[in-house]
């Protein structure tokens, strides 16, 4: 099965006034929305991860290295944990850190909470990929060079084929961003256009 991974799409990131704002991100809100609504007409399976964070969490830090602690964000309540609404799902599945019965994980949207950048975290992720029987994922979303890159090498592990749509992507630092591209090529991992991605569905 081929589904739209779509990563962490919330306003803190998204938004320029969000509390840990992508650079640029705003500019791939169109892209985002092209997305979503055509793998939704094309009625493929949208999977969503999203930061669930509270101030106790690990990752969470006064004092951040902006590589595993990062200060506070997409708080859970507040607005900047909410998901744009280009990307907004209907009707999902809300997966958090209880494991769910397999017989919870039907329809045709997912939304996988973690209080960790690394959406493999959630103990409902590969249950999920397993059920549905992924074979190809449609990535896209924020930021690049943490969560995107997390969920990419965690799905390239798992024998899972990755199209990464940069255009509906943005990273926080440059210099990794480019490195982690990089990566995904050497590791196969295809690279598609919206059109392209469109297209093809």
């Amino acid at each position: 099965m081929r589904v739209l991974w779509d990563v962490d799409t919330q306003v803190d990131f998204v938004c320029a006034d969000g509390k840990l704002a992508v650079p640029d991100a705003e500019a791939a809100r169109p892209a985002m929305a092209r997305l979503v609504a055509a793998a939704r007409g094309a009625g493929l399976t949208h999977i969503a991860s999203a930061d669930d964070h509270e101030l106790t969490d690990p990752e969470i830090s006064a004092e951040p290295d902006f590589r595993t602690t990062y200060p506070p964000h997409c708080l859970r309540g507040t607005r900047g944990a909410e998901r744009v609404p280009e990307t907004r799902q209907l009707d999902p599945v809300p997966l958090g850190a209880e494991v769910v019965p397999t017989r919870w994980l039907q329809g045709r949207e997912f939304l996988l909470l973690k209080k960790h950048f690394d959406v493999f975290t959630n103990p409902n992720t590969e249950p999920l990929l397993a059920l549905l029987d992924v074979d190809e994922v449609i990535l896209f979303g924020v930021a690049t060079d943490v969560c995107d890159d997390a969920a990419i090498q965690g799905l390239t592990a798992r024998g899972r084929r990755v199209t990464f749509v940069e255009e509906a992507s943005r990273g926080l630092d440059a210099a990794r961003t480019d490195d982690c591209l990089a990566a995904w090529r050497a590791a196969g991992v295809r690279f598609a256009s919206v059109d392209e991605v469109v297209a093809g569905l």
